[in-house]
């Protein structure tokens, strides 16, 4: 049985950041997680980076002046050293957002993904392959709070205390699946596309069914949740709380279809608050009022979008490459997304390649593909070509 570090270092300032940073250098591989406030503040801080290695565990505290993760650019950069990251994707983003790329990652999640384990939580991993029962109690805990309780700074701590261990456990399990260059390759590109965070609320697209709604009542529902969403960035940043909380997604899709003209009937809606109903109510039904008065001049746009050149073999190309990726899955009973990401089927159904050798310029298709699936692919892909080229 391994031993794992046991107790957790506090970095709270400039000098204890530099000596964690030091000590952290010598360390080949590293457990890496933080923690943010986004269940509690509307635009959501790094409130704690977690680094462990195999004898040490440093909380560095960056709510604190002086402790900047900048210090560890070089070493998160390192692409001979190894990250293990858990669900990587959101943590990157706030990286990113406080100047640190990482290179060399490794994420447990995407990988016991890949290899098709029925349970992929680090929890999971570690009660399955440790033994060891993680609290789950604080996973939506306020970061932000200092001093930390003592039983939310174990918490985080142990979210890097058994991550060594288990990620190389999981990193032999791709490698013996004959995987592991593949699971490389999706870290890579996580890294490489993780970026700073969008401005809150600023990719919100409405998830409103056409289904049964003419041009014009999809037109209106459309401009009603846009308006709430607008609106409820305004009071949610003036209360200091998640958008969310203030009108969920659920909840202005509701109000954008059903269109209550009254507060019992708003109360009513899926997910409306009292205490939002209460505060903003009139506020709520006012904007209804007025959008449906626009559509009942003719002022709303009709969401006729210009449509481009129609590509007829798009959808042949993506029913072969759904057919290839099963097929070739069963024959080395992986799960599909090993044969073949999202993002490459994607790019191989927009621009389907005329040699192997050209799968090589796509990015993270790498050369074991090439090697097992190219020539199939410029086959499978050959009589659907694209009109024009």
């Amino acid at each position: 049985m391994p031993t794992f570090p046991q107790g957790a270092l506090d970095v709270v300032d400039a000098a204890g950041a530099e000596a964690a940073t030091r000590v952290l250098e010598s360390a080949p591989e590293l457990a890496v997680d933080l923690e943010a406030d986004a269940m509690h503040a509307f635009r959501a801080r790094l409130c704690f980076l977690q680094l462990g290695t195999d004898t040490d565990i440093f909380l560095f505290d960056t709510l604190q002046p002086g402790v900047d993760p900048r210090l560890l650019v070089p070493l998160m950069g390192d692409p001979e050293r190894t990250k293990f990251f858990h669900a990587a994707q959101g943590d990157l983003q706030y990286l990113a957002e406080a100047g640190v790329r990482v290179r060399g990652l490794f994420d447990t999640h995407r990988a016991v993904t890949l290899l098709g384990w029925p349970k992929v939580g680090l929890a999971d991993l570690a009660r399955e392959r440790l033994g060891i029962e993680l609290p789950k109690e604080h996973q939506q805990s306020d970061f932000s709070l200092r001093p930390l309780p003592p039983g939310m700074r174990d918490y985080i701590a142990n979210d890097v205390r058994y991550l060594c261990e288990l990620g190389r456990q999981v990193r032999d399990a791709c490698r013996e699946a004959d995987i592991l260059e593949e699971v490389l390759l999706d870290c890579a590109r996580m890294c490489d596309e993780a970026a700073a965070r969008p401005e809150t609320g600023a990719e919100y697209k409405p998830k409103l069914s056409r289904s049964g709604l003419s041009s014009a009542q999809y037109a209106l529902a459309h401009a009603i949740a846009q308006g709430l969403h607008k609106q409820r960035l305004e009071w949610a940043e003036k209360d200091n709380v998640p958008m969310g909380r203030m009108l969920s997604n659920m909840a202005i899709t509701d109000l954008a279809l059903k269109q209550p003209n009254t507060h019992k009937d708003l109360a009513r809606a899926a997910g409306v608050r009292g205490a939002v109903v209460r505060a903003h109510g009139d506020a709520i039904l006012a904007l209804i009022r007025e959008q449906q008065e626009k559509a009942a001049r003719g002022e709303l746009d009709l969401d006729r979008e210009p449509k481009g050149p129609r590509d007829p073999h798009r959808r042949k190309r993506e029913d072969a490459l759904k057919a290839f990726r099963i097929e070739q899955a069963t024959a080395r009973k992986v799960t599909p997304s090993v044969i073949l990401t999202n993002p490459l089927m994607d790019a191989l159904a927009a621009h389907p390649p005329a040699t192997a050798e050209a799968l090589l310029e796509l990015p993270y298709f790498g050369e074991k593909r090439r090697r097992l699936y190219g020539d199939k692919l410029v086959a499978l892909l050959a009589p659907y070509p694209v009109l024009g080229t």
